[in-house]
């Protein structure tokens, strides 16, 4: 597929890498209590791509001419395959229709520009011929910003920019690096650090995602709390529109109005196509590390997070685990064997003769990076604060398995698919003084809507991303579908996806920290920003694209597009 690297067509990352339970003898135990499925049956694979149904093309003989002498015509693809793997992201809800061929409308055309005068090209090409351009990047996307309307009559023009894949320059006394946008993040890690530099930005989707994608959505990564969301890492970009580009500089602050920068951010497509972006990069550190902690209780880490977000501690991940994401991920080891199991079991029998009920204990992953003498301070101030809640210190052996696994969680969901069972996530974030109230409430919201439907479900949380004034929780869930069809399976999810995300507006939070809004959660945009801010919102993409030719569907709610 030109040189591009993309996905499996019917789930996470690329073929041959996929989740197995076999060596972790206290997983399938952990499933079936808790969910009711037995790991063990046999699973149902994804179907076989030739087994589709595969809408034809209707890519007209004009607009093909029009692409081709673009980016030439090898760079013009109409072939069913690259077609299929442009049509969804990978969200839940996008993973059950594939897999059950249900593909109501797919692009009609992928094309492939090598840089952003070719971008240009295609952009005014679409435009002129009253088309739909879909910018893709990675395809990693789980909040259904890919996904062409179903209803939409207009030739779909996807357009991936899988090519424009390089770091352009770096301006070392600003700390600042010029990429493009179609660059996966390991691709952008080698070529920064070969020069002795990194971005520091790690989402679970790092593997798999794009510069520009994480521009789009408003991404989060892992060691946000050092380097920042990408809106904090984004200093200057170029944004291709029809006839125009929109060109910002690389400013370190600015008072020059209402900031257009920040409306790029998050704009999932709507505004034009993100071409590249200078950001900020740091020195690769001399030091980095992961330690692991546990905590007495989810109250006592949430709390402990605060206050070393308060502190004068400066880590690059703050992160602890409820109490049933802690005892999943223990169900997730491999078997201990030798002295680190017997090591293990005797902690575990000191703490519960400290009165430890470990059912409710909570698993804290703080990372630290910098000079020596950075790194010592940090950890010798967040050590005080954790003995001070009560958590111990479990080390750098869970903190280092940690960092190796951290990007392969999303394999997981491809498994419960395959065995019946349904798992997701949402992401939110709220001030410190609401947070354990949206962590309660949301639990709650999760548990009567698994009642509603009488399945036996599963969701936990995590706290990520510290802030001044709050933090990101994290939730996922899971539970078993009980049905046949693909569409009944999508019904009885909306029951919990959409009580989780209520849960979040009716506590004080928002609808979404860093997976952006697309059409998943459009729906409670409003009650997310107030009817008058996405007056404002409908205003400049109306103003932007007034033919709605630039990713038509996501961000607005239904009622609100036009």
């Amino acid at each position: 597929m030109n040189g591009v690297t993309h996905q499996k067509w019917w789930g996470w990352g690329v073929e041959g890498i996929a989740f197995h339970h076999e060596d972790k003898p206290n997983m399938a135990p952990f499933v079936m209590k808790v969910i009711g499925i037995d790991l063990h049956a046999p699973g149902t694979p994804p179907p076989a791509f030739e087994d589709l149904a595969v809408p034809g093309s209707r890519m007209g003989e004009d607009l093909a001419a029009r692409l081709g002498s673009a980016v030439g015509e090898e760079h013009v693809v109409t072939d069913d395959l690259d077609r299929v793997v442009h049509t969804y992201g990978k969200g839940l809800a996008d993973l059950v229709r594939v897999r059950v061929g249900d593909l109501p409308r797919v692009p009609d055309v992928v094309v492939y520009p090598a840089d952003e005068d070719q971008v240009r090209a295609v952009v005014d090409a679409v435009v002129a011929a009253d088309a739909v351009l879909i910018p893709f990047g990675g395809g990693s996307n789980i909040s259904g910003s890919l996904t062409p309307p179903a209803d939409e009559q207009r030739v779909i023009v996807s357009l991936d920019l899988g090519r424009m894949n390089r770091v352009l320059e770096i301006d070392e006394a600003a700390g600042l690096a010029r990429i493009q946008a179609g660059v996966l993040g390991p691709d952008m890690e080698e070529q920064l650090t070969a020069r002795g530099w990194t971005m520091g930005h790690q989402p679970d989707s790092f593997r798999h995602s794009t510069l520009g994608g994480w521009i789009a959505t408003r991404s989060s990564g892992m060691q946000s709390d050092k380097y920042g969301d990408i809106a904090d890492i984004t200093r200057g970009l170029r944004m291709v529109q029809p006839g125009k580009v929109v060109v910002l500089r690389p400013l370190p602050s600015t008072s020059s109005g209402p900031s257009v920068r920040e409306m790029i951010l998050g704009s999932e497509g709507r505004l034009g196509v993100i071409t590249e972006a200078w950001v900020n990069v740091h020195r690769v550190p001399e030091n980095r590390e992961i330690i692991a902690y546990l905590f007495p209780s989810w109250a006592a880490g949430v709390a402990a997070m605060q206050d070393i977000s308060a502190s004068d501690a400066a880590p690059s991940v703050t992160r602890v685990s409820d109490a049933n994401e802690t005892q999943f991920s223990l169900s997730t080891q491999k078997k201990s064997k030798g002295i680190k199991g017997k090591v293990s079991k005797a902690l575990f029998a000191v703490l519960e003769r400290r009165g430890w009920d470990l059912q409710n204990a909570c698993l804290s992953y703080i990372g630290y990076e910098g000079s020596a003498e950075h790194v010592t301070r940090t950890k010798a101030i967040v050590w005080k604060i954790i003995k001070a809640h009560g958590g111990i210190k479990l080390g750098t052996g869970p903190g280092s398995l940690y960092d190796q696994k951290k990007f392969d969680t999303p394999y997981i969901r491809d498994f419960l698919l395959d065995i019946g069972a349904m798992g997701d996530v949402s992401e939110t974030a709220a001030p410190w003084s609401k947070l354990m109230d949206v962590h309660s409430g949301t639990v709650r919201a999760a548990r009567e809507a698994f009642a509603q439907l009488g399945v036996k479900g599963f969701v936990m949380c995590h706290l990520s991303h510290s802030y001044h004034s709050g933090a990101c929780l994290y939730f996922t869930f899971a539970f078993p579908p009980g049905v046949e069809s693909a569409e009944e399976q999508l019904e009885r999810y909306w029951v919990v996806k959409s009580a989780i995300q209520q849960s979040f507006v009716d506590n004080g939070a928002t609808i979404s920290h860093h997976h952006g809004v697309g059409t998943d959660h459009s729906r409670w945009l409003e009650d997310d920003i107030s009817e008058a801010g996405t007056d404002v919102m409908v205003a400049l993409l109306r103003g932007v694209d007034p033919g709605r030719n630039l990713n038509p569907g996501t961000l607005l709610p239904a009622h609100r597009e036009w």
